[in-house]
């Protein structure tokens, strides 16, 4: 039977990673140009960045979240085989999908965090025709990997409940090691 002490430990990282990576979307930086009179310079102002942090923030509950549902299912790959049943083959699926929703959400964190992050540094002479390139994140980096992570939050938590399930109904030899003669007395 599945834990339901990892099953909402998993719920409640993952709420909190997806409520992050929204308020991350919500608060990504952006940039105004700037004139500077005195030297004839245009640059870049960006406002706060705590979207970088929100970022981070969620990637590493997610990525806690992941870890704690491999740990309590021994990864799949550790421990005790598993009965041929049809919970052990959704088990499989919901796992290759669980680590492919995973991976998608973690590059979509990481790479928004930094790419937030960054901020260009140059200054432009102005000339009224080219100012200075004020790069920023793109929108829907964040609430993509938002996504994902709802979606991994329901993956991963149908994964260890078939994982359970599975294991639950291993039995090594089926009955007994030797043969039965109990029916020829």
């Amino acid at each position: 039977m599945a834990s339901k002490i990892v099953l909402g430990l998993v719920f409640v990282f993952d709420v909190i990673a997806f409520g992050l990576a929204v308020a991350a979307e919500q608060r990504r930086s952006t940039a105004t140009i700037t004139p500077d009179t005195d030297l004839n310079y245009d640059y870049c102002v960006y406002d706060s960045d705590i979207s970088t942090g929100y970022g981070v923030g969620a990637f590493l509950l997610l990525m806690a979240s992941q870890v704690l549902i491999m740990v309590a299912s021994q990864c799949f790959c550790c421990g005790k085989a598993l009965k041929p049943v049809g919970s052990r083959s959704c088990a499989i699926l919901f796992f290759m999908i669980c680590w492919l929703f995973f991976i998608i959400a973690e590059m979509c964190l990481l790479a928004g965090s930094v790419r937030n992050a960054y901020h260009t540094k140059y200054r432009m002479v102005i000339d009224g025709n080219n100012p200075p390139s004020c790069e920023t994140l793109r929108k829907g980096v964040f609430g993509a990997g938002a996504a994902f992570i709802f979606l991994n939050c329901i993956v991963s938590e149908l994964y260890y409940v078939f994982f359970s399930k599975a294991k639950d109904s291993f039995q090594p030899y089926g009955g007994e090691a030797a043969v039965g003669m109990g029916t020829y007395r």
